[in-house]
């Protein structure tokens, strides 16, 4: 069958999966691996639901998962690459899965529809401009990649321009041609990477239009998001969550909540504006600073933050007779630390709310609070990402009389 043949086949499947209005067909799917599932969404749901409950049911009844009202283009944060192809072209496109070779593409079912037109202007500026990707084989070059942010709810979008030195070539001219093509756009940002690990920002930004950030709301309350914050990536899906563990946590007026990895605030802002008394804790600086101003942003008298490793802040509070009525754990995709799950216990709050991104760690975990004297009352799965594995979830544990 001859390419265009096949082509032609291709199409035509993509075009009547789209408009079923259940299914794109993604031409990059196997090289790409951003996704491990392209079939029906329903079919996804049933695969996500069915090892929810195998892995957790043990503990508690599974309840359905919260799905997507449309799985597609809900990605907030987007990443491309670029590099050129063997006729010394400029394209952009990810990493493949198997290493990092590029998967030269300019659109994706997945990302926000507003990010892909900017690459594809971007692009025609690098070749205008003379401003070469970096080539992490030689070292030589200059873009390393680009991140995009934006909110569906205030509209605003980021740009950020990783490179690997501070020589950015046509600056100005670079930025007044991105913005006449895409008036949209609320900031730009060069941020300088010298070191050569992929898909990374480096400690050194400069603000070449707006105010070097964005903003967004959820659940009533507004965050800034700089370009090294921590957002999840699918908005929609993280208010469902958040509302989820907020309920589960029993918030009234004067709730004592630790809101351990509390990253820029997010889940503790939520908990104060409901009335609580929060103390967020996390080990990052930068998020830190950023979940301050994010209280500021909101009123928030009633929450404080510090810099400080979770474990051992909760075994300093139990020390000086501090006690929490409710600790919100949200660890990353490895879980929490065995330190973390004693002093967890040690602190002795009424309730824990687990939030968790891999079940894996989570089941783990949850055999360790079982243990110890907690009773896990409640597993809401949410389905944060559609397409691929991952299967997020929201848990309520209860400490057990006595």
């Amino acid at each position: 069958m001859s390419t265009n043949q096949n082509k032609a086949r291709t199409e035509k499947k993509q075009n009547a999966a789209e408009n079923d209005g259940d299914m794109r067909i993604c031409r990059v799917f196997k090289r790409c691996g951003g996704c491990q599932f392209q079939e029906p969404y329903a079919r996804q749901l049933q695969r996500k639901q069915e090892k929810a409950d195998r892995m957790l049911s043990k503990f508690a009844a599974v309840k359905p998962i919260l799905a997507m009202d449309d799985p597609y283009y809900y990605r907030c944060k987007v990443q491309n690459i670029f590099g050129t192809d063997g006729k010394g072209r400029i394209i952009s496109g990810v990493y493949q899965s198997t290493g990092q070779k590029i998967t030269a593409t300019d659109a994706c079912h997945l990302e926000d529809r507003r990010a892909a037109p900017i690459i594809r202007t971007l692009k025609k500026c690098m070749r205008a401009m003379k401003i070469p990707p970096y080539d992490l084989r030689t070292g030589r070059g200059i873009l390393r990649h680009t991140l995009i942010r934006t909110s569906f709810t205030t509209g605003q979008i980021m740009l950020v321009l990783v490179t690997a030195g501070a020589v950015l070539p046509a600056k100005k001219r670079l930025v007044q041609a991105l913005l006449a093509a895409h008036p949209e756009l609320t900031t730009i940002v060069q941020n300088i990477c010298p070191d050569g690990r992929p898909l990374t920002l480096g400690e050194r930004s400069i603000v070449l239009y707006g105010h070097g950030f964005i903003e967004d709301e959820l659940c009533g309350c507004r965050f800034m998001i700089s370009p090294a914050s921590f957002y999840q990536v699918n908005p929609l899906q993280t208010e469902k969550l958040y509302q989820c563990a907020a309920d589960y946590a029993g918030i009234a007026e004067g709730v004592r909540v630790l809101d351990a990895y509390c990253g820029t605030g997010t889940i503790g802002m939520i908990c104060a504006v409901r009335g609580a008394a929060v103390t967020g804790v996390e080990l990052n600086g930068s998020a830190v600073r950023d979940a301050v101003e994010n209280a500021k942003r909101n009123g928030c008298g009633n929450i404080r933050f510090y810099k400080d490793d979770a474990g051992k802040f909760m075994q300093q509070a139990a020390k000086q007779g501090e006690h929490f009525d409710v600790l919100m754990m949200d660890p990353p995709r490895a879980g929490a630390s065995a330190q973390f799950l004693r002093a967890a216990v040690s602190a002795k709050p009424e309730r824990i709310v687990y939030v968790s991104c891999k079940i894996e760690t989570l089941e783990r975990d949850l055999k360790q609070l079982v243990r110890s004297g907690y009773t896990v009352k409640e597993i809401q799965p949410v389905d944060m990402f559609p397409h691929a594995t991952g299967i997020e979830n929201v848990c309520l544990l209860v400490r057990n009389n006595g």
